[in-house]
């Protein structure tokens, strides 16, 4: 009876170690639940829905879109955050998920620790632009006026504590000047009132910005990148005035915490597969992205720098949590 049950115990875990791994070898063998955390015909949704098609042609399963919209995206990376470890759900962060931590009072999870990190996919500038008649032709003629008229010269934003916000204030710190935040609901709001003159300055992503720069309505004085955009080459980045501020903002892939490597690293082969091609080089391009392929590492890293960066923003300039 002893032998029995030591061999019983024996073989038991190497029985679930054999499981583990065939689930691992055989990944995906079922559909895929790709989560949208923003309302469909965001940049989001399009990216999810592009990169959905392009896996199942890949990979032989299904690609299966799920909706899980509201409170800032919220809904859906807790959906995930929450799911079972076997990459069988997943969810595009955007650049606004370090923000989050540094403007959200309680998070329903960890920012870090509860996502199995894959890869960034794409990456894209904040744009600083007026209005076309605007007399401000640079961003050396923005922060100057800013400085001679403190609290009056104005920036709108998609509302408080977006990207959008942060980004602003940034430069008002980095700058030495006091620019007046104007929040609206929204991006198409936000133009609305700097195309009617009711406000100055906007600053917005480029998936927005460069079309409305492209059809004449906008000029834009400043990229937020590291170096100046490829579709917009005479366009300067903010830091050529001022060195400190760099940032894109993106989109990254992320499955449940705890998802085996072998599982997170062969969507991550897969990814960059697809990033490489032109086609998708060319579907970024309409919106001012570029592809952005990373490692695991990489994606986290990169969040923990900007969670830093905002809480430091939020902190300086004491921004109410919401």
């Amino acid at each position: 009876m002893k032998s029995i049950c030591a061999l019983v115990l024996a073989i038991g875990p190497a029985i679930l170690f054999t499981h583990s791994a065939n689930a691992q070898t055989d990944y995906p063998n079922r559909p895929i639940r790709f989560v949208v955390s923003f309302a469909p015909g965001s940049s989001t949704d399009i990216v999810t829905r592009l990169l959905a098609q392009k896996l199942t042609e890949r990979m032989g399963q299904p690609i299966v879109i799920d909706i899980k919209a509201g409170a800032g995206g919220l809904i859906g990376n807790d959906y995930v955050a929450k799911s079972p470890p076997d990459g069988y759900n997943m969810v595009l962060l955007t650049g606004g998920h370090p923000s989050s931590v540094a403007m959200v009072k309680k998070l329903p999870y960890d920012p870090v620790k509860d996502f199995g990190m894959v890869s960034t996919i794409v990456s894209y500038p904040m744009v600083v632009s007026v209005a076309k008649d605007s007399p401000l032709k640079s961003l050396p003629d923005l922060i100057a006026l800013a400085k001679s008229h403190p609290n009056q010269v104005s920036f709108s934003s998609s509302g408080v504590g977006s990207l959008h916000h942060l980004l602003g204030e940034w430069i008002n710190i980095e700058g030495g000047i006091d620019m007046l935040h104007i929040p609206f609901k929204g991006s198409s709001q936000s133009i609305t009132e700097l195309l009617g003159g009711r406000v100055d300055v906007m600053v917005d992503t480029a998936t927005f910005t460069f079309g409305q720069i492209k059809g004449g309505k906008l000029r834009a004085l400043a990229v937020s990148s590291d170096t100046r955009s490829p579709f917009f080459p005479e366009v300067p980045t903010v830091k050529e005035t001022l060195p400190a501020i760099e940032f894109s903002s993106w989109l990254g892939v992320v499955v449940a915490p705890g998802t085996p490597r072998p599982i997170v690293d062969k969507l991550n082969r897969e990814l960059r597969a697809i990033l490489g091609t032109d086609e998708i080089k060319q579907k970024f391009a309409e919106f001012g992205g570029i592809p952005l392929a990373s490692t695991p590492e990489e994606m986290r890293d990169r969040i923990e720098r900007e969670i830093d960066r905002w809480k430091r923003v939020v902190e300086i300039k004491h921004i109410e949590k919401q």
